[in-house]
């Protein structure tokens, strides 16, 4: 019902445009698209924050589209931060069940997330790592703040190392250390301790809990470290 009031009212807004538009279009315009995008951040914004899932989800459909075309608002992002948080910094609870878990939103969210570099997207996707408990999140914070490239003083490779470590010895996951090893291979060119980094590597290569493709990998990114560095 939320989404149908939510659509109704934002056909009724395009056509009420649409009129201004025609009465006096040459001084109209810009108002009209402006007006427009504050109702649509307004939309967004309410479906982000609505308890139901599916709403979540549409939100995320309206968001991947504007990051696609490039015009993401401050709102926008600023909902896309809350999405990535689903759960985790803001939790709804009945009869003391966490009513708001819900992963996959969080994994989009990172992921798009990553489309969007800045310090806040960066901040945001740090935090999920050390603080969500999804292997599915965790690697699409992962992915993303490598497809970033943001590393200064190595503070996201640090925390990239700190996650391996925890999630090797509690939770050996394949595809998080696919992710993790993607990450290092994009950051490394900013790693100003680059030991610590092949340490990291080198811990992956030798954990046989790991797939061995994903072993393999590893192997195949110490030589390539090692090159550079000589």
């Amino acid at each position: 019902m939320k989404i149908l009031k939510s659509v109704a009212c934002g056909v009724c807004f395009a056509l009420l445009g649409t009129a201004v538009f025609a009465q006096n279009a040459a001084s109209e315009t810009s108002i009209e698209e402006m007006y427009l995008t504050n109702v649509q951040d307004v939309i967004i914004t309410e479906l982000a924050n609505s308890q139901d899932y599916d709403n979540k989800q549409v939100a995320l459909q309206y968001l991947e589209e504007s990051v696609k075309a490039g015009t993401v608002s401050a709102e926008q992002k600023a909902a896309l931060r809350s999405l990535a948080g689903e759960g985790l910094t803001t939790r709804v609870r009945t009869n003391g069940r966490l009513m708001n878990n819900f992963p996959d939103v969080r994994s989009k969210a990172c992921e798009l997330l990553g489309q969007i570099p800045s310090e806040e997207s960066k901040n945001t996707l740090l935090s999920i790592t050390q603080e969500d408990n999804e292997p599915m999140v965790v690697s699409s914070a992962i992915r993303s703040l490598g497809n970033m490239g943001m590393n200064d003083n190595d503070e996201v490779l640090a925390t990239i190392e700190f996650i391996q470590k925890r999630y090797s010895a509690l939770n050996p996951t394949s595809s998080l250390a696919f992710e993790i090893l993607d990450a290092y291979e994009k950051l490394a060119p900013t790693a100003q301790d680059r030991n610590a980094l092949i340490q990291s590597v080198s811990e992956i290569a030798a954990n046989y809990r790991f797939a061995t493709p994903v072993r393999m990998k590893a192997l195949n990114l110490i030589k390539k470290l090692n090159t550079q560095k000589k």
